[in-house]
């Protein structure tokens, strides 16, 4: 009993992390989104986009998504209107997964 309560707090700690981290590449995927637009409009250094498909591929989907949404930023470009989507799919079935693993 003392093992079972043991393996279910160690769980619980990873998936605490796991929502921990979740929240915190979101939010800095919009925040670069915005710093991204902000520099645009001013016509100084850019950030890379692969840099917010690798974000969104760890995780930061749904940042970039509402990024694109309240800058109207990349969203003429298609490897985001479609690709960006296509990864928050794809996080939300292995979070899915995750989640259904450490529950």
């Amino acid at each position: 009993m003392n093992s079972l309560v043991q393996i279910l707090y160690g769980y619980s700690r990873i998936l605490f992390i796991f929502i921990i981290y979740l929240i915190a590449v979101n939010i800095f995927s919009f925040a670069l989104m915005f710093i991204d637009k902000y520099k645009a409009k001013r016509d100084q250094w850019r950030i890379k986009e692969s840099t917010f498909i690798v974000l969104s591929f760890v995780g930061g989907s749904i940042g970039v998504l509402i990024g694109m949404v309240a800058f109207r930023h990349k969203t003429n470009k298609q490897k985001f209107y479609i690709g960006v989507p296509i990864f928050y799919l794809i996080n939300i079935i292995v979070f899915y997964i995750i989640i259904n693993r450490f529950v």
